[in-house]
């Protein structure tokens, strides 16, 4: 009998060993489970081939070419990638909507004798759980927001809080991007839903009764909308501002987007459609400096001329709290670590 859940926390502890996806790849590079792995009992073409002749030929034709392919597929699963496991062994399988790829696959891992079960309604009802949670109720955390201006490293600084034991969610990391219009990183973004797990399973392991600390950003991180459930909550969050000198700023932007820096093609198509909200002589400097690869030059001018305007302008917007303030001289090693040990101990008072 298929497994119900009624909410993402009850999904999230299902207590299972392992989550088994058997969407095909391309469902599963989407979005999945977050820990769920892929053994897809249908691939991408196997699964265009089969509702390709369930659509124009015979659903007959179909369920029995898709059974034929399925049943051999698992084969191959439980031969190469599942056959270290002992007998006490407990997977959770789901397919889109719980119905044949799942229910075959888990009626095999049965009859071997593995502790298998199916989720009711597959992707389609973990799915309604992350848009419930992320969409459509109040987030139980409450969120505090770490503040500074473009290159105060507020990345750096959240992420060794959570090494001295403060409860941290890390946008950008699950949004694969260091958020700001130069922000790109070398491999794509998750899909909006596989960003939107990555974010709910994130908070899902966080203890509502303790503070998290947030990033302060936009509702986008790059092309990634933060959801609406988070976004409210860090609206409303107190924030904790890291307080750096542009000089401390300009360097630390300089090594931590070298690659960017390095890159003239690529910079002058970034900054160029900046032109309609900078004026044209703005952008030009911006591009003598390109032309001169005076990375340097570059970096404080568009601290001075772009983002900090913009965090002033955005945070002006939000009415954000200033709750506390952290001052940082330098941003090398010391520097983000001391850093570090004052937000935690701020943390501790919230």
């Amino acid at each position: 009998m298929a497994l119900t859940f009624t909410s993402l926390q009850e999904f999230y502890g299902h207590g299972f060993d392992t989550v088994i996806d058997v969407r095909s790849p391309a469902e599963f590079a989407e979005d999945h489970v977050p820990g769920a792995i892929s053994l897809p009992v249908l691939n991408n073409e196997e699964r265009a081939e089969v509702g390709t002749i369930y659509v124009q030929d015979s659903p007959f034709r179909a369920r029995k070419l898709g059974a034929a392919l399925v049943f051999r597929n698992a084969a191959n699963h439980i031969e190469q990638s599942l056959s270290h496991h002992e007998g006490g062994w407990k997977p959770l399988v789901y397919c889109w909507r719980g119905g044949q790829r799942s229910g075959s696959f888990t009626w095999m891992l049965q009859q071997i004798g593995w502790r298998a079960e199916v989720v009711e309604g597959g992707y389609q009802t973990y799915r309604r759980l992350v848009h419930k949670a992320m969409y459509e109720t109040v987030l139980p955390h409450r969120l505090v927001a770490l503040d500074g201006y473009t290159g105060s490293a507020k990345t750096e600084v959240l992420n060794r809080a959570g090494q001295l034991g403060v409860q941290v969610l890390d946008l950008e990391g699950l949004a694969n991007h260091r958020g700001s219009l130069l922000g790109e990183m070398p491999t794509p973004q998750p899909s909006q839903k596989g960003f939107e797990s990555a974010v709910s399973g994130a908070l899902m392991r966080l203890d509502p009764a303790r503070p998290v600390l947030v990033e302060a950003e936009s509702n986008k991180i790059g092309q990634r909308i933060i959801p609406p459930a988070v976004w409210e909550a860090m609206k409303q969050a107190p924030r904790i501002e890291l307080q750096v000198p542009v000089a401390a700023r300009c360097r630390y932007l300089a090594a931590a987007y070298n690659d960017i820096l390095s890159d003239a093609a690529r910079l002058r198509e970034k900054l160029g459609p900046l032109r309609a909200h900078r004026s044209g002589a703005v952008v030009d400097g911006w591009f003598a400096s390109i032309e001169a690869g005076d990375k340097a030059a570059l970096t404080e001018a568009l601290m001075l001329e772009h983002y900090d305007p913009a965090y002033r302008k955005s945070r002006t917007a939000i009415g954000a709290e200033v709750a506390a303030t952290v001052e940082a001289d330098a941003l090398d090693e010391s520097g983000l670590q001391a850093a570090a040990a004052q937000v935690a101990e701020i943390m501790a008072r919230f």
